[in-house]
C-alpha cells in the first residue's frame, strides 16, 4: 500500500477508528502493531516470515547486550545482520563481480550469476536491520540500555509509518513515546494531517509527474543532446527530491496523527553551499547513522588528515553500496566521498590563508558555492539514476556537449519543461514558504472559516485528480 494510493487511505481510516476505539495505552499499541504487520503483508506476505525471525533474533541479541554489555554478542549481532542482509540484497551482484574478475585473470567462469539469485528484495530490509543495529549501538554504549518488551520492540522496528524508507530511528526516540499512546487528539490530527497533505502534494503533483521526464532521459542515453540531457537530469534530482522528501513528510504526518514525534529528514538539499552542508540537509537521519555508527567508529578526524580522508571516503562508498546493489551506487557514494575530502582541503587551504568565514572572499566563495554543490550532486545523481557505468557516462558526455551518434533523439514537449521549470521553482521558494508558515503558526489555517477551508480542499482534490502523475512507487523502497 503507498502512502499516496486508495486503498491506503482505507487502511488508515480503519486503523485511525479502531485506535479512536481502543480503551488504553496496552490495546492502542497492540492495535498499532497489528495494523503494521498487516501493512506489511499487504506487499507480500512471505517476507513477514523474514521481518519477524529477523525481530526474534535481533531481539534476543539486544536483550544479552542489555544485560551483559558484551561486545562479543555486538559483534555476533551486527555480523548476523550483515550477513543477512548481504545474501538478501548483494549476493548477485558480488557474484556477477567475481566473475568479471575471474574473466579478468582469464580462469574459467560462467558468463553471469545464477537466476535464483536474482530474487524480489524484502521489502525495507535497509531501513528495519539498521533500526535494530542501532538498539544494539546504544545498548552496548550505554547510551539506550532499557529492558523492553517483545510487542513493544517489534511495534519500534514496525511501526508503519517509517517501516518501508524511514526516517531511521533510534530507540531513544521512539520506544518511550510507543509506551505512551495517548487517545486521538484533534490538534495532532490537524498538524499531522497538514504535514502529510504537503507530502502528498510533493509526491502525487511533483514526483509522479517528473517521473516519466526522468524515465525518458535515462531510458535512451544514447538519444540525448545537451539540452534534453539536462532537462532528464535535473528531472530526476527534482523527482527523487519531491519523492523521498514527500515520503518522510508523510511518515512524520502519519505518526503525528496517532501522537507520535518523528524527526525532519530533509531540510532544503538543494540551497546547500557546500557537499558537507548538503549531507546535513539530505536524508539527515541516514547521515546521522553512518557518522555515529560508521564514520565515528573507524576513528572519524582523531587520527590525522590522511586516516579522515580514508574514513570519509569509506562512509560514503559503503552509504552507497547500501543504496543499492550496483557498482553505479558505489560510485555515487565515492564521488560524495571525494566532495566532502575537497571541501575540508578547501577549508584548509582558506584557513591557511588567513580567509575567515567573515571575510569578502570567503562569502563570495560561499555565494559560488550553492550552484556549484549543485551541479556536483546532479552529476552524482546520474550514476544513482543510470541503468549501468556505461549509460551514465553517455549520459553525462550528453550534458557537457557530447553529439548524438546514434539512436533517435529524445526531444521533450514544452509542457515538460514547463513541469521541471515549476518543480525548479518550488525548489527555490520552499524554505520562504515553511519559514513563514512557521513564523505565523501552522494551526493558523484552522481559523480560517471552514467553507473557506472546504474550497481549498476541494480545489487541492481537484488539482490531484486532473494533474496528479501516474501512481509511482516511492524511490526508496527498492532499498
Amino acid at each position: 500500500m503507498i502512502f499516496s494510493s486508495f486503498s491506503f487511505l482505507v487502511f488508515l481510516i480503519a486503523t485511525l477508528a479502531l485506535y479512536g476505539a481502543a480503551r488504553n495505552t496496552r490495546e492502542r499499541a497492540a492495535l498499532m502493531l497489528a495494523a503494521s504487520l498487516i501493512f506489511y503483508a499487504s506487499w507480500k506476505p512471505a517476507y513477514l516470515l523474514l521481518l519477524m525471525a529477523s525481530l526474534g533474533v535481533n531481539y534476543l541479541l539486544y536483550l544479552r547486550i542489555v544485560a551483559s554489555r558484551s561486545r562479543a554478542v555486538l559483534v555476533l549481532g551486527v555480523t548476523l545482520n550483515l550477513v543477512f542482509l548481504a545474501a538478501a540484497k548483494y549476493l548477485a551482484f558480488f557474484t556477477e563481480s567475481l566473475i568479471v574478475l575471474a574473466g579478468f585473470a582469464g580462469l574459467a567462469a560462467p558468463t553471469e550469476s545464477p537466476g535464483w539469485m536474482h530474487w524480489a528484495l524484502p521489502l525495507g530490509i535497509s531501513f528495519y536491520t539498521f533500526h535494530m543495529l542501532s538498539a544494539m549501538f546504544d545498548a552496548y554504549r550505554g547510551e539506550w540500555a532499557k529492558h523492553v518488551t517483545f510487542p513493544r520492540w517489534c511495534l519500534y522496528v514496525t511501526f508503519f509509518p517509517h517501516l518501508i524508507a524511514g526516517p531511521i530511528l533510534r530507540p531513544g526516540q521512539l520506544i518511550d513515546q510507543l509506551g505512551e499512546l495517548a487517545p486521538l487528539r484533534a490538534d495532532n490530527f490537524r498538524l499531522g494531517g497538514t504535514i502529510f497533505a504537503a507530502g502528498l502534494i510533493k509526491k502525487t503533483l511533483f514526483a509522479d509527474n517528473l517521473a516519466p521526464i526522468a524515465d525518458a532521459a535515462f531510458n535512451n542515453p544514447a538519444g540525448l543532446d545537451i539540452t534534453s540531457a539536462w532537462i532528464g537530469t535535473l528531472a530526476f534530482a527534482f523527482q527523487i527530491y519531491f519523492d523521498f522528501s514527500g515520503y518522510s513528510e508523510m511518515a512524520v504526518g502519519l505518526a503525528r496523527m496517532f501522537g507520535v514525534v518523528l524527526p525532519r529528514n530533509f531540510l532544503y538539499p538543494y540551497i546547500s553551499r557546500s557537499p558537507t552542508e548538503f549531507w546535513r540537509r539530505w536524508h539527515i537521519t541516514l547521515s546521522l547513522w553512518l557518522r555515529d555508527y560508521l564514520y565515528i567508529a573507524l576513528g572519524g578526524n582523531r587520527r590525522g588528515g590522511l586516516r579522515t580522508f580514508f574514513n570519509l571516503m569509506a562512509t560514503m562508498v559503503l552509504g552507497g553500496l547500501w543504496h543499492g546493489a550496483s557498482w553505479t551506487f558505489v560510485i555515487w557514494g565515492a564521488l560524495h566521498g571525494l566532495y566532502l575530502i575537497g571541501h575540508r582541503l578547501l577549508n584548509g587551504l582558506l584557513g591557511r590563508m588567513g580567509l575567515s568565514s567573515e571575510g569578502g572572499l570567503a562569502r563570495l566563495l560561499s555565494m559560488a558555492g550553492m550552484p556549484l554543490t549543485f551541479v556536483l550532486v546532479l552529476i552524482t545523481w546520474v550514476f544513482f539514476r543510470a541503468a549501468s557505468f556505461t549509460d551514465a557516462c553517455t549520459v553525462l558526455g550528453a550534458m557537457f556537449g557530447q553529439s548524438v551518434t546514434f539512436a533517435a533523439v529524445v526531444h521533450f514537449r514544452l509542457y515538460e519543461m514547463g513541469i521541471v521549470g515549476v518543480s525548479a521553482l518550488l525548489v527555490a521558494v520552499e524554505p520562504l514558504l515553511v519559514t513563514t508558515l512557521q513564523r505565523h503558526g501552522i494551526l493558523w489555517w484552522w481559523r480560517v472559516p471552514f467553507w473557506l477551508r472546504g474550497v481549498a480542499y476541494a480545489l487541492l482534490t481537484l488539482m490531484v485528480v486532473a494533474f496528479g502523475g501516474v501512481t509511482q512507487k516511492f524511490v526508496y523502497f527498492d532499498f
